[in-house]
């Protein structure tokens, strides 16, 4: 049996200060409903930690799969302090709060969010929010594998090509210099390689660096 997914709150405290707040009062309904939701459908909730300097360490320590950012007023500072907590263990992050402003769902988006969730929350809702975040998360991590895979191999060919022209380079110096056919030229190249142990594009480096000396 897969184990429920290890999730972890970041929000701000939900005891409010003054009552008469709208803001924070709203928020705080939306913090509860939020927690309710997530145990009615089964998930582990580990901790609801603030957006302070601490909080690198503290998902550090607790490994969550996917992290929550319920925030208003200080949405975008909250978010912040995730990304920076998760950059360089990166996890799925999903975002409620009433901001709808597009420049901010943009720079969320582009932060490392995946789903950024505008009001309307309810307990039902919330699994296949949080189940299309991990899809999308999931999928982007493999894209990211796939390109760096992608430029591993294209920096490797480029180091090949680069190794072949300087083996030609010197084989061609030792064929006008010594007269040497081609495949003479490059077994000579190849034994002194052998013989001190080094990569045959070593051997042509320091043969045209010394060229260039005598020059």
């Amino acid at each position: 049996m897969t184990p429920p997914l290890r999730i972890v709150v970041v929000a701000p405290d939900l005891d409010i200060a003054n009552p008469e707040d709208e803001q924070a009062v709203s928020q705080g309904e939306r913090s509860r409903s939020l927690r309710i939701g997530l145990l009615e459908n089964g998930f582990n909730l580990v901790a609801s930690l603030p957006a302070d300097v601490f909080l690198a360490e503290r998902i550090a320590q607790l490994q969550p799969d996917l992290i929550i950012v319920d925030a208003e007023s200080d949405a975008r500072d909250a978010l912040e302090h995730v990304v920076m907590a998760t950059r360089d263990a990166r996890r799925a992050i999903v975002m409620f709060t009433n901001d709808g402003d597009p420049r901010d769902v943009k720079n969320a988006v582009a932060a490392g969010v995946s789903a950024y969730i505008v009001a309307g929350l309810s307990p039902e809702r919330i699994r296949p929010i949080l189940d299309v975040a991990l899809a999308r998360f999931a999928h982007e991590q493999a894209l990211l594998q796939t390109l760096a895979s992608t430029q591993s191999e294209l920096i490797e060919v480029s180091a090949e090509l680069k190794d072949r022209k300087l083996i030609e380079r010197a084989k061609g110096l030792l064929m006008q210099r010594q007269g040497l056919s081609e495949d003479a030229a490059f077994k000579k190249m190849r034994k002194t390689a052998m013989d001190k142990g080094l990569k045959l594009a070593d051997v042509a480096q320091r043969m045209l660096d010394v060229a260039d000396l005598l020059a």
